[in-house]
């Protein structure tokens, strides 16, 4: 299996750390509004690397964090926080706003049948963990205290621009008029900023009351929950320059080595062969897609038909012919079912061959795609083709028997079994607290808690 690692800009065997567990980090949401389709074509990017993985016969140990606090407005550490300015538009609490669109956004990834990673952390449970990896990068001398917060001495970090490939010297150039005059260097990022009196969000430290930077929370959750180095770390090519940039300087100023073996990104989608905004009222959602009578399905198979490398454009007209070629697909594998003809098993196998070679390339979908094609139009109907389709849709994800799908309990992960044991745990101990705790946690998640004579029962939201 060959990836393509946005640290070196080239194609690498993919070799583990350890030979049958992969250990993932991915950059969630930053849940202060609703995601568009911009932002979950990353998540089915990161869905399809995860198939082809356990394809491959890897467990995964996958971790994608919840972004509930520390988010400003700007990348670059200016503004607000994403949280409290949507908080105050919308008149609710940051953790009403935080509750309300996580449920939404799992509720999306759902409907794309994108798997939920094993742990979902929140930013808001892990502030000793950040607080502690910032106390580290102040004790060796990476870290600075300013009249805001403490930040990150980018030019003590060597290696600073390795991912994004950026040149200090133009950063300087190329800065705007920097509003602290304390940074020791434009691009000097916050790891832990002061909070003013009136701030809504904020927690106890040695510099006082204050907030975490945003950079600062992946890595912190990332080291805790998958050791000092793991395997992949993916997000949108939006994250490179800034976000990702800061997150490999300040871990590896801590643990003195690597924390990432493999970074990968996924490209923009356009719209209109323009850009996504808010201000061009084109940043369209799994909702928005359902009103106009789309199957969120349909939108993955747009997905799955640009390399996730490349730019996607959207239109409603490609979304109108993805549709149709989705039930068309769908169709094609279902006419393969029962099949009596017979196929040379040969057929079957240069098929799977041809599957195997494209998913193994970097994740070559669009190919793996145009086999599947090729063996639906083959001359006859097979049910061994029919379970080469059926193989080959563990990596795509779609959705082939709708009646099935709509009867069957929601897929659970690791991790969300695991949440229900400390819930039956907590309920027998009779700590009512920590099972109501979990209960809230669950919801966010996108589920609600049935307790009956047999034990929970998961419901969808």
């Amino acid at each position: 299996m060959k990836v393509f690692n946005t640290l070196s800009r080239q194609k690498e065997e993919f070799k583990p750390i350890n030979d049958k567990e992969v250990r993932i980090y991915s950059c969630g949401p930053t849940v202060y509004n609703y995601a568009h389709i911009g932002n979950l074509r990353t998540y089915v990017f990161m869905d399809i690397l995860r198939r082809v993985l356990q394809y491959n016969g890897y467990s995964l140990k996958h971790v994608m964090n919840i972004t509930d606090v520390g988010h400003l407005v700007s990348d670059e550490d200016e503004g607000e926080d994403k949280m409290v300015k949507g908080a105050r538009e919308q008149k609710k609490t940051p953790w009403e706003i935080a509750e309300y669109y996580t449920s939404v956004f799992m509720k999306d990834i759902r409907a794309l049948n994108i798997q939920v990673p094993e742990i979902v952390p929140k930013a808001t449970e892990h502030i000793p963990e950040m607080l502690e990896f910032v106390h580290g990068l102040v004790d060796s001398g990476y870290g600075y205290e300013t009249s805001d917060g403490i930040y990150f001495d980018i030019q003590k970090f060597e290696g600073y621009g390795k991912l994004s490939r950026a040149n200090l010297e133009d950063q300087i150039a190329g800065a705007r008029v920097e509003v602290n005059e304390e940074k020791r260097h434009p691009a000097d990022f916050a790891l832990w900023k002061k909070a003013p009196k009136e701030h809504i969000m904020q927690w106890p430290s040695e510099w006082g009351m204050g907030y975490p930077g945003w950079h600062i929370e992946c890595s912190a959750m990332g080291r805790k929950y998958l050791g000092d180095t793991f395997d992949i770390h993916t997000g949108g090519v939006d994250h490179i320059p800034v976000h990702h940039e800061n997150e490999i300087a300040q871990s590896e100023a801590l643990l003195k080595k690597s924390a990432v073996n493999y970074w990968m990104h996924g490209e923009f989608m356009m719209v209109n062969n323009g850009k996504m905004s808010k201000s061009l009222g084109n940043t369209y959602t799994i909702d928005n897609l359902k009103e106009k009578g789309y199957d969120p399905m349909a939108f993955r198979y747009m997905c799955l038909n640009a390399h996730y490398r490349n730019k996607l454009n959207f239109t409603w007209d490609v979304m109108q012919s993805a549709q149709v070629s989705y039930d068309r697909f769908v169709e094609g594998v279902l006419s393969h079912k029962d099949g009596k003809e017979q196929v040379d098993s040969a057929v079957v196998k240069e098929f799977l061959s041809d599957f195997e070679d494209s998913i193994n390339d970097d994740l070559n979908i669009p190919k793996a795609l145009g086999v599947a094609w090729n063996a639906i139009r083959y001359g006859k109907k097979s049910q061994a083709i029919y379970e080469l389709l059926t193989k080959m849709n563990s990596i795509f994800g779609f959705i082939l028997d709708k009646k099935k799908e709509s009867t069957s309990e929601p897929e659970i992960s690791p991790e969300i079994h695991r949440l229900l044991e400390e819930r039956q745990e907590a309920r027998a101990g009779k700590n009512w607290k920590r099972s109501d705790e979990i209960r809230d946690e669950l919801k966010t998640m996108g589920y609600a808690v049935e307790d009956t004579a047999n034990g929970p029962k998961l419901k969808l939201l």
